[in-house]
């Protein structure tokens, strides 16, 4: 069993990078299935969801180089090969080739998402988009089944403004007839970077970003070169590895504006949070002159749902009661048990999260239940009074890229085991 093993206390100092967006990567990569020669992508992180995504796309026949950051996908040779099981199971974001493949091909068999297990995400809103674009969508055996005789184009409401849907609904749009019209659409960065590549690539797409996306469907789509944009999620968790335990920490390859919200709450809490055009600064913080806050979890461009576990690390250092209600992800706390077992006090009722401070957090043996839980037991690892010991970091692994070898940079212990069996059972 592979673990992360910090030694906690340890301050950082210096400059961390931000890598390229993992809810964007995980979205561009089935956008390629839609051109008819090479796309070449740079800024993918090297994480795991980006291999497997990889796999995917070869075991379709696809020619795939990923090195350095950069992946150049072939995707003349592909075909419609159905995908009920396998690497599909390995994360939620393999939903993206429904839309691709349907696009493409008009047809598509791909196995239920996988992932992290957040509560329930069903993807009726992605079917519903199929369908109104005139796919017939079946549940066999537990694959999705998707078959058209052609795609025409529709006005599509979204019952709920979701990320997955509409870029899902995007990417099978813009091979279609006629136009289409997706209404109540989210408006999250990772939106607009899929609908410029797509752009680039031949697309005709109006209003991304906004809640009211407009499609002309196009014949064909041709390769193009495209940068994906930073990781808001990452950037916002180093911000707050910074304030809990920084010296003046910098971190670098952001775009602000994403990350406003963040941003205005740790500036609520007391935190500096100096602000350059591709950087942000976050100098020593005094955890004595920091406050207790509030947060709800809302859609861009609310409080992002991916960050409030690494902050409710910080709020265990501030002094008073924080609350922390989750409106997208009800069922995302599962940390705080792996908290209060380092000493954290923190309760959950409902959708709510209570966390009382400040407390100082012990060393302990924790599981990483998802990819942000994974991520604030790292903070409060790195924050803790001896060594803690993380299990299950494969979901970190997931979204984080290079995260050992960044942190240590600044000032970290933090360091990668393998363990037998045998010690992890006693």
């Amino acid at each position: 069993m592979d673990v992360y093993k910090i030694t906690g206390e340890n301050r950082l100092k210096g400059t961390i990078k931000v890598s390229g967006a993992k809810n964007s990567a995980v979205a561009l990569i089935p956008a390629t299935i839609l051109a008819n020669s090479p796309v070449t992508i740079g800024g993918i992180p090297e994480i795991s969801d980006a291999w497997a995504l990889k796999d995917l796309l070869e075991e379709f026949g696809g020619k795939v180089l990923f090195q350095n950051g950069v992946m150049t996908v072939d995707p003349t040779d592909m075909v419609a090969l159905p995908l009920p099981n396998g690497n599909v199971k390995r994360l939620r974001a393999s939903y993206y080739l429904m839309g691709a493949m349907l696009g493409r091909f008009k047809k598509a068999v791909i196995g239920l998402p996988g992932g992290c297990f957040l509560g329930p995400r069903p993807i009726d809103q992605h079917i519903k988009g199929f369908e109104a674009l005139g796919a017939k969508v079946t549940n066999e055996h537990g694959a999705i089944y998707l078959r058209a005789d052609e795609l025409i184009g529709a006005k599509i409401y979204l019952d709920v403004a979701s990320v997955g849907a509409t870029i899902n609904i995007m990417l099978a749009a813009v091979r279609a007839k006629g136009k289409t019209i997706i209404e109540n659409a989210a408006k999250e960065p990772e939106i607009i970077d899929v609908a410029t590549l797509l752009t680039n690539m031949g697309a005709s797409i109006k209003g991304a970003g906004t809640s009211v996306i407009r499609i002309e469907g196009v014949d064909e789509l041709h390769g193009t070169q495209h940068t994906i944009i930073p990781d808001r999620i990452e950037a916002a968790t180093f911000m707050i590895m910074a304030a809990a335990i920084g010296d003046g920490v910098t971190i670098d390859n952001v775009i602000p504006l994403h990350l406003e919200a963040v941003t205005a709450k740790l500036r609520e809490m007391g935190v500096k949070v100096q602000i350059d055009e591709e950087s942000i600064f976050i100098p020593k913080t005094d955890l004595s002159e920091l406050q207790a806050i509030d947060i709800k979890t809302l859609v861009y461009p609310g409080f992002p749902t991916d960050v409030q576990q690494p902050l409710s690390v910080l709020m265990t250092q501030v002094q008073g009661a924080s609350k922390v209600t989750d409106t997208i992800y009800p069922a995302r706390f599962k940390h705080i048990d792996e908290l209060n077992r380092m000493s954290a006090k923190a309760r959950v009722e409902g959708n709510t999260a209570m966390i009382s401070g400040p407390t100082t957090l012990q060393g302990s043996t924790v599981t990483a239940t998802d990819l942000r839980a994974g991520a604030a037991l790292v903070l409060a690892g790195l924050v803790a009074e001896g060594e803690t010991e993380i299990r299950d970091i494969y979901h970190i692994e997931r979204g984080y890229s290079s995260l050992i070898d960044k942190l240590c940079e600044i000032g970290a212990d933090i360091r990668r085991e393998t363990i037998s069996l045998e010690v992890a059972d006693k």
